[in-house]
């Protein structure tokens, strides 16, 4: 459990999130400046299968999105440990900056939507420069913190079912927005 049960908590609850955040943020630094690192390895690839490669892993991850029987069967990589309770109970700020770091690289636990790994794809046979990469990447652990806040800030469980109905069209919405995204960045 990331918080505190309240008051009575070790820590001030915004003291732990700003420590988790810092934690996605670097995590996510730390993704986009691989991602970078590793997208030299695809430079001698023809442009043409770069461009096609990007436009068929979106068009995969936006069908997937959708719920399509065929393409929804496709799993996405995942780390399926836990982390120890102890990690968060024995070393509070150290183990909550370490559990974020861990979550931002996005290599913790499973990333249930096929956009930032359509995005990873794109950032790697793409080319992009290293500050728009570490930007993306720093986002992606920045995303990731937005739930824990609205998680914090939330106390209406009503509010709460009403954005978990709302999550399908979020998702499909971003895939979309990434597919078209993609078709213009590949021109």
């Amino acid at each position: 459990m990331l918080f505190s049960p309240g008051w009575r908590g070790p820590a001030r609850q915004g003291t732990v999130l700003s420590v988790f955040t810092l934690g996605l943020l670097l995590g996510g630094l730390l993704s986009g400046s691989v991602i970078w690192l590793l997208s030299g390895l695809s430079a001698p690839l023809p442009s043409p299968f770069r461009v096609g490669a990007i436009l068929l892993v979106a068009v995969l991850g936006v069908l997937r999105e959708a719920g399509l029987p065929a393409v929804g069967g496709i799993p996405l990589p995942q780390n399926a440990r836990q982390i120890p309770p102890d990690v968060l109970q024995r070393r509070l700020f150290r183990g909550t900056l370490q559990f974020g770091f861990e979550l931002g690289t996005g290599v913790r636990t499973y990333v249930s939507a096929a956009a930032p790994y359509v995005l990873a794809l794109v950032l790697l046979l793409s080319h992009q420069s290293y500050p728009a990469t570490a930007l993306v990447g720093a986002a992606f652990g920045l995303g990731r913190a937005l739930t824990a806040t609205l998680t914090l800030l939330s106390r209406d469980p009503a509010r709460d079912a009403a954005i978990a109905l709302r999550m399908p069209w979020i998702r499909n919405f971003t895939a979309l927005t990434a597919l078209l995204s993609l078709t213009l960045l590949s021109r």
